[in-house]
């Protein structure tokens, strides 16, 4: 009687040291196992990718079971001191400014929802654009390959006015954002993986020019 393979198991952090408030995104990967779980998230699927924001500093356990046994993998984030201050921009365009200080936001499968990871990076994308009312800018909403090109324009549309909504009740005003959707069109990552689906599912900030 065959042997079952013995599960294989990898998480890694990125990035792996970070300011309090700032956020990392987990990946991981495993084989031949049929129950995947991290410490403090729970079960996860066999593979994929997540942003969190640790509070203080972590060890993510990621245990992969299987008929053929356990594997277990661990990322470490270390987590120090205030939350970060705007990146400075001294010798920067205004677009490398712009995109040091204002960072994009990622859904959840057919999800326009904000997640909790995405309301804190709109926090500080709000406080940077309220310290520079001068910039008019596009939120591009996004989504990944699955669906029709008519359903993913206006789930693209629901991300761009969720994201523009939060910041407008963060102080933005309305009259300096344009939202305009993609849908699957303009993929970040073009591979049909979760990691790629992912990334694909966001909103995107530009200086709108």
């Amino acid at each position: 009687m065959a042997t079952a393979p013995a599960p294989t198991a990898q998480i890694t952090a990125t990035p792996t040291s970070i300011s309090a408030g700032d956020q990392i995104v987990l990946s991981w990967r495993t084989t031949d196992a049929d129950s995947v779980t991290i410490d403090g998230i729970g079960q996860v699927p066999s593979g994929g990718v997540k942003n969190v924001q640790p509070t203080s500093s972590t060890s993510y356990h990621l245990v992969a079971r299987g008929p053929g046994g356990v594997a277990e993998s661990t990322a470490r984030v270390t987590v120090s001191g205030a939350p970060a201050v705007s990146a400075p921009t001294s010798g920067m365009s205004d677009d490398q400014a712009f995109h040091a200080n204002v960072q994009d936001i990622f859904y959840d499968y057919d999800s326009a929802d904000i997640r909790s990871d995405a309301q804190s990076t709109l926090s500080r994308d709000a406080a940077y654009l309220n310290s520079h009312p001068d910039i008019r800018f596009i939120i591009g909403g996004y989504c990944d390959e699955r669906g029709s090109n008519e359903y993913n324009l206006g789930l693209g549309q629901n991300r761009a006015e969720a994201a523009k909504n939060a910041l407008v009740n963060a102080g933005v005003s309305a009259s300096r954002i344009r939202v305009i959707s993609y849908g699957k069109e303009k993929p970040f990552c073009t591979q049909s993986t979760e990691d790629c689906w992912q990334q694909n599912r966001r909103a995107g900030f530009a200086i709108d020019k």
